[in-house]
């Protein structure tokens, strides 16, 4: 449930831009600013995820209504995508992966304490970022090569998604048998 809810503004974004490309952004920024409001509310911290892609889709609906009022859906969906490669990149870079914050909340004390724990995190918000860039990459295509379908880049970013989605639910099983059984051959080889 608490992916849905991470990614509904995206999804949102993605649904809306083709309708209308300002009311796209702007229920994108709307949901961003609601996922801080209940995680407050529930005593949770602001994700950086949530305030970094508030800021881009209102920074976004504000350059297109001041700067670009033309500015293409191709256009608007790379920003879009820059910004999410940019807050899952700078997160890494910055040494606190963006997806640690929602695995500290969702993981018991004792999982949070293995020594791969955070490692697991680095690798997801990888993902994450390679991800961001197929789907930047398409989007880069949908605008120079005019005369490709769209659903082409659509489907490179529908696979690229869904492909981190699904990664971000496989890897922490894996990592946990992966060093459920590390330990258990390390006991054995102590004896």
């Amino acid at each position: 449930m608490t992916t849905i809810l991470i990614m509904l503004p995206y999804v949102a974004h993605a649904a809306l831009i083709l309708v209308s490309p300002m009311l796209s952004v702007t229920v994108g920024a709307a949901l961003c600013l609601a996922a801080i409001i209940v995680d407050r509310a529930r005593g949770r911290s602001i994700k950086l995820l949530s305030a970094g892609s508030a800021i881009v889709f209102a920074g976004l609906a504000c350059y297109r209504s001041l700067v670009d009022p033309e500015m293409s859906a191709a256009a608007m969906h790379l920003a879009v995508d820059s910004g999410v490669f940019a807050i899952a990149l700078g997160s890494i870079v910055a040494r606190f992966p963006f997806t640690l914050q929602y695995a500290l909340e969702a993981e018991p004390a004792e999982i949070a304490a293995m020594p791969g724990f955070r490692r697991a995190n680095y690798v997801i918000s990888g993902a994450w970022a390679l991800a961001t860039a197929l789907m930047i990459a398409a989007n880069v295509t949908m605008i120079y090569v005019p005369g490709l379908p769209i659903w082409a880049g659509l489907a490179i970013a529908f696979a690229a998604r869904n492909s981190a989605l699904y990664f971000t639910r496989w890897y922490p099983a894996y990592y946990r048998v992966k060093s459920e059984h590390q330990q258990a051959g390390a006991m054995l080889a102590a004896k």
